[in-house]
């Protein structure tokens, strides 16, 4: 059975679709068998894939409607990882879904069908709570997290913990944060060196070793069609996708992780955004709960 990841942030523009793209075909490089979800209307992980939106027929919304099966929408992509794609026609998907029974579990009952073909499915979330999120939510082991290291990413992490807690109290108990993955990284950025650092302190092991840093290339693959390891396979925004995919087998197989916390997502706090004293360098401090904190 696979093992299903839903790539999630409430706050858009924080690498959630590159992430999901790039790791796919990172993890089918390394031989992975691999599906891809794109639930986001936009498509972008679909056009990212190489695959034209506007023409996939059938696709994500006429799956989760029950108007044709997921194995007829499912298509194989370049990079070696197989696609269900996503359109505009997602937005009236979920509209339709609002007065199904038992709605929220609806991919969930799909992926079940397709689940012993893949080692790992991932799914690319809408950058909003609503009900294609909660269906992936509900359908997901864990919640892969991007987290770009910057005052208002933080806030966005925050709303997202909490609707991760609920949805396992409500809908999935077996839900996990499977990581929090810091993305659009700049080292000379002193802002982002310092959420970096206050991230590992607060969350211990469940930020993810990798860091995805800013890197043109990454930015210009989509724009082809391609995920970075076949648009450039020798850059630095490549290279640190490879070291994602390999941090997450690792994972997979059981190996230790390193040394932190391995909090339940029931304790795992979100954080406290603060203002730093006048005269601090980056203008925010991260606050553990205030259960926790000490003067």
């Amino acid at each position: 059975m696979a093992r299903i990841i839903a790539v999630a942030n409430q706050k858009g523009g924080v690498g959630k679709t590159t992430t999901a793209v790039n790791l796919a075909a990172a993890l089918a490089a390394a031989k992975r068998k691999v599906l891809l979800v794109d639930l986001d209307p936009q498509g972008n992980a679909t056009m990212a894939s190489g695959i034209n939106k506007r023409e996939a027929k059938p696709s994500g919304c006429e799956v989760l409607l029950e108007e044709a099966s997921i194995e007829q929408a499912i298509v194989p992509t370049d990079a070696h990882y197989d696609l269900l794609p996503g359109n505009g026609d997602l937005t009236a998907a979920e509209l339709k879904l609002m007065d199904a029974l038992a709605r929220e579990h609806r991919l969930k009952e799909l992926l079940a069908q397709v689940s012993a073909n893949y080692h790992i499915i991932l799914i690319d979330c809408p950058p909003s709570l609503n009900l294609l999120t909660l269906n992936a939510l509900t359908a997901a082991h864990g919640v892969l997290i991007p987290v770009q290291c910057e005052y208002f990413a933080l806030e966005g992490l925050s709303s997202l913990l909490d609707t991760v807690k609920a949805v396992r109290q409500r809908l999935n108990p077996t839900l996990e944060v499977e990581g929090l993955l810091r993305t659009m990284y700049d080292v000379r950025n002193n802002l982002g060196n310092e959420v970096s650092a206050q991230l590992t302190q607060h969350f211990g092991d469940k930020v993810l070793r990798s860091i995805i840093p800013r890197n043109v290339r990454l930015a210009e693959a989509p724009s082809h069609g391609q995920p970075i390891h076949l648009y450039d396979r020798s850059s630095r925004g490549a290279i640190a996708y490879i070291g994602l995919a390999g941090e997450m087998i690792r994972r997979e197989r059981g190996q230790p992780r390193t040394a932190g916390r391995t909090d339940p997502v029931d304790d795992i706090e979100p954080p406290v955004v603060a203002s730093a004293p006048a005269h601090g360098d980056s203008g925010m401090v991260l606050k553990a709960p205030a259960a926790n904190h000490q003067e």
